[in-house]
């Protein structure tokens, strides 16, 4: 027996598929559209759709960018071409600018190596990342990758990788988050902040 009309299950449904959202908040999501007047909701999906039709990948990082050129990153004359730091996803590059410490440029690989996941090196952007690296400009590469199997297995992949260009290779050090306390933090994370450890 079905409670709502198609049209709203097909909604609650199309909510659901989304990250992170369940078959309760798909429900509670589908209701809020309904809610909303017929201009906020047209809106919201013109909103959707645009985004779907104008937002490509830069040519240079891969980073999430409007139309076909490179973003504006890339375009940026006040960041350090020598320094490019790899990261997983769009997502990532948000969080590094967040610290307002970093000052080069970005590679995106929209992914990590998982093999249980079916991703191989030919699924991600690793190729675009060695010609850009074969160009000669780039002098370090910053592994910003999560500290996770799949994030340290792609890192060290991407290492051998770019061994014989001769450049830097570097990765984000890890340890005892600011404000944590050492009595929570595990083993790995403890042996990472000694290794990481630096001069005061």
């Amino acid at each position: 027996m079905e409670y709502f009309p198609p049209a709203l299950e097909k909604m609650v449904e199309q909510f659901a598929r989304l990250p992170g959202i369940g078959h309760k908040t798909a429900q509670r999501l589908a209701f809020f559209v309904l809610s909303l007047p017929e201009g906020e909701v047209e809106t919201f999906a013109q909103s959707i759709l645009e985004a779907k039709r104008t937002i490509a990948l830069c040519p240079v990082c891969q980073n999430l960018t409007q139309g076909e050129g490179p973003c504006p990153i890339c375009a940026s004359e006040k960041r350090d071409g020598s320094q490019v730091c790899v990261v997983a996803d769009p997502k990532d590059v948000i969080a590094m600018e967040r610290a307002r410490e970093y000052r080069g440029k970005y590679h995106v690989l929209h992914g990590v190596l998982s093999p249980m996941n079916g991703v191989g090196p030919d699924d991600l952007h690793i190729k675009s990342l060695l010609d850009r690296v074969a160009q000669g400009e780039v002098q370090e590469v910053i592994m910003a990758t999560n500290p996770d199997t799949e994030g340290e297995a792609t890192a060290m992949y991407l290492s051998r990788l770019l061994k014989p260009f001769g450049v830097k290779v570097t990765r984000l050090a890890y340890g005892v988050p600011v404000g944590g306390h050492l009595e929570y933090a595990d083993d790995a994370t403890l042996m990472r902040a000694l290794e990481g450890r630096r001069e005061m």
